[in-house]
């Protein structure tokens, strides 16, 4: 079993608050996501999961629900703990470099913090 963070300052949790936004059943897909998380880690494997950036050891947690398509930005704390750190409703086919640089920000502001 893996350990599931969720990114948090000053009381704002981005990826709960994402989620409270969502119709109930978008809110129930993604918390079965997250649980599976929780269940296999990176062995969940594509298309669940795929890392997105590299050198940050970034890696989004895919949703589909309908016709809609979520996804969760996160990275490995350790070797059974993952931190979520942004949450977007993914429109186009290619990632925004904002919504990934956002992520990249709030993991080094954990770490920093955590020192």
């Amino acid at each position: 079993m893996y350990n599931v963070v969720y990114y948090n300052k000053n009381n704002e949790i981005p990826v709960l608050n994402f989620i409270t936004q969502l119709p109930r059943k978008d809110q129930a897909k993604i918390l079965r996501e997250i649980d599976l998380l929780e269940i296999f880690g990176l062995s969940l494997g594509f298309p669940h999961i795929k890392k997105i950036n590299s050198k940050e050891n970034i890696w989004e947690l895919r949703i589909k629900h309908s016709s809609n398509h979520y996804r969760i930005f996160y990275f490995t704390l350790s070797s059974n703990e993952f931190l979520l750190l942004n949450a977007i409703h993914k429109k186009t086919n290619k990632l925004n470099k904002k919504d990934v640089d956002l992520s990249i920000k709030r993991k080094r502001d954990y770490l920093n913090r955590k020192k």
